[in-house]
């Protein structure tokens, strides 16, 4: 018989987590997908009244599982490299643990915040900035979140996220810890890096729409290729002037009409 060693351990482990997050993406993409098409044949979003603590529950659930379907997909890279250190910690004697418990970390990040964007959806909403799709309606608003972005593509915390979330080993290596709760820690860590490049960017959900399926995708897309790509391609910088530009555009817009 071959004995079972860690390095074999660790693969059966992403094997089964692999299939398991693709699952739950699956899934996700499914709700918003199943959602945007109720909505599209409803009123949409709340309207201008008053929110109940469901219609709050509900939005909020609509986000988290926005941020799992969104999000998850671009940490897979970083799941990969956390086994593989963990299969190589627990060679010189600690114990395996799943890479799911690093996943979990990084999944309450964008979690809480959904609850975040929650709370501005309701902001906005009841400032009557949103349509029934949760676009907004204020070129305004779209310029200040467009240039916002822009602006943020150019910022020294948005290069220090950028580069951990595209060279993660290193990080991943000297700030492992054993056992479940090193794991966890390690995946909240993460994700706030994560966050950090990518909050401003999930402003520009209100512009294109949040329950704009494409846009949805086009924006996964984007933070995908961001984290894949060599960071000496500056490719933050060239879409960062990008969204300025269109983001003076809408503003110009707003002021001519």
């Amino acid at each position: 018989m071959t004995a079972t060693t860690p390095t074999s351990l660790a693969q059966r482990d992403l094997t089964l987590l692999l299939g398991a997050l693709s699952g739950l993406v699956a899934l996700c993409w499914w709700y918003l997908i199943d959602l945007s098409h109720d909505m599209g044949g409803t009123s949409g979003a709340m309207g201008i009244r008053p929110w109940s603590n469901v219609d709050f529950l509900q939005m909020f659930a609509m986000w988290a599982v926005m941020m799992v379907g969104m999000m998850v997909p671009t940490a897979v890279r970083s799941v990969l490299i956390f086994v593989q250190v963990g299969a190589r910690a627990a060679t010189r004697g600690r114990t395996l643990v799943s890479g799911c418990w690093f996943i979990s970390g990084y999944v309450l990040i964008w979690t809480f915040f959904g609850a975040t964007a929650t709370v501005l959806q309701w902001v906005l909403d009841q400032a009557a900035l949103l349509s029934p799709m949760m676009v907004s309606t204020s070129s305004f608003l779209g310029a200040f979140l467009l240039i916002s972005a822009g602006v943020w593509q150019f910022s020294p915390i948005k290069d220090a996220c950028l580069r951990h979330c595209q060279s993660p080993a290193m990080y991943f290596a000297t700030h492992f810890r054993p056992g479940i709760f090193g794991a966890v820690n390690l995946g909240i860590r993460h994700g706030m890096y994560c966050l950090g490049c990518c909050w401003v960017l999930m402003g520009l959900l209100f512009v294109g729409g949040v329950m704009n399926l494409l846009w949805i995708a086009a924006i996964t897309a984007f933070v995908l290729v961001e984290k894949l790509v060599p960071a000496t391609l500056r490719t933050s910088r060239l879409s960062g002037w990008g969204m300025v530009v269109t983001g003076i555009c809408f503003l110009t817009w707003g002021l001519v009409n």
